[in-house]
């Protein structure tokens, strides 16, 4: 059977007012854990928890919060205590009896065989007796996490799991209650730990089970959670997956393209100095695009060339479009200084600005070409064909 001693591991219990069932969850768990492996949290119970707990006080590692302060608060002062014994993975159970301790050896094993993964036991939750909001809430976490990871999991709020905790340790956590369970695996995902999915058993007592959940106030606290998460998942997550290092390989690999000549390379950065300059502002790349793939150039040098507007660059290019335009249209400047013209001012010269700025972006063309290909020349020799 595979053991905690596998992974280094302990289990947190965390707990709050569950006396019917929690007994009945440390016994099946010290069946398969050593006792020093066990770490209980107390969330200020206010029932029979303290009395059940001195049974284990000299055995187990027993904390406490005092008053409740929320799962959240519990499991992050579990992760702490665990990462501070030396353990590296933590086994996360919940005591109002729906899981099944003699499921740990199942989570452990993908564990083994998925090192610094985040195990997740996941729940049936189509079978008979589990409560409605329970399966709607499931759905609707699944959804949110894929929003925010791109990752399907079947069971995001399982509260049955391995975690690593060296990641963990790394984080400042924010959230105290339930919605904790949803940051944890969704930051573990941004720092591009594996999620490994496991069936787990389930069992949903009305007559034991104490569920401490309330659907008002913590399904806001999750609202508010996943749309601040889709937030850092648009401007950090995703933009940074975009230029992993895997990413910036594959795209200095396009760049390079051995077997490409230099005529090729040389006409794609040309060909992006035109695009870049040409007056369709807000359309260059999505034109340019396809016409860089039709004539089959080099699309990375091509939208790296044609970023010469950039935001900065933009009221140059402008202003020297514009005294382009009136040198060939009227055959004098009115300008000596790019701080001496405004947006009024072209827009009541439009038309020496557009002719301005087409004849600008064919002189780059030829400037960027005519460079590019001399430079490659003098340094790059050109691919022997077969």
């Amino acid at each position: 059977m595979f053991t905690v001693e596998s992974i280094n591991g302990c289990v947190i219990i965390p707990t709050y007012n569950n006396q019917n069932t929690l007994k009945r969850v440390i016994d099946g768990v010290l069946e398969i854990v050593p006792k020093h492996a066990v770490i209980i949290v107390n969330d200020g119970s206010t029932d029979k928890t303290e009395e059940i707990l001195k049974e284990y006080a000299s055995d187990l590692v027993i904390l406490k919060n005092d008053p409740n302060a929320g799962k959240g608060l519990a499991l992050r002062k579990g992760f702490k205590k665990a990462f501070e014994l030396g353990f590296e993975n933590a086994i996360t159970i919940d005591s109002d009896g729906q899981h099944f301790p003699s499921d740990i050896p199942l989570l452990i094993e993908k564990a083994i065989e998925h090192k610094g993964a985040v195990i997740m036991g996941s729940r049936n939750m189509q079978q008979d007796g589990v409560p409605q909001k329970s399966s709607f809430g499931n759905k609707f976490s699944n959804f949110w996490f894929k929003i925010e990871t791109g990752i399907s999991l079947p069971d995001t709020q399982t509260g049955f799991r391995i975690y690593p905790l060296k990641p963990i340790s790394k984080m400042n956590l924010f959230t105290k209650k339930f919605e904790l369970e949803i940051e944890v695996i969704v930051r573990l995902a941004w720092r591009r730990v594996k999620f490994v999915p496991v069936s787990i058993q389930v069992k949903y007592d009305p007559n034991e089970r104490v569920s401490h959940f309330r659907p008002g106030r913590d399904f806001f606290r999750i609202s508010v959670l996943n749309s601040v998460l889709v937030f850092f998942a648009l401007i950090y997550y995703y933009p940074k997956k975009f230029f992993s290092f895997q990413t910036l390989a594959h795209i200095k690999q396009e760049a390079v393209k051995p077997n490409e000549t230099n005529l090729k390379k040389a006409l794609s950065i040309g060909f992006g100095f035109f695009m870049g300059i040409f007056p369709i502002w807000g359309f260059q790349l999505l034109i340019g695009i396809p016409l860089a793939v039709l004539f089959r150039l080099n699309k990375v040098l091509f939208i790296t060339a044609a970023n010469i507007s950039i935001p900065p660059m933009i009221p140059l290019i402008i202003y020297s479009s514009l005294l382009t335009g009136q040198l060939f249209v009227s055959g004098e400047v009115h300008y000596s200084s790019v701080l001496d013209f405004s947006s009024k001012e072209v827009q009541s010269n439009i038309y020496q600005y557009v002719v301005g700025a087409i004849l600008l972006s064919v002189f780059a063309f030829l400037a960027g070409f005519v460079v590019t290909y001399g430079l490659l020349t003098i340094f790059r020799k050109n691919p022997v064909k077969e």
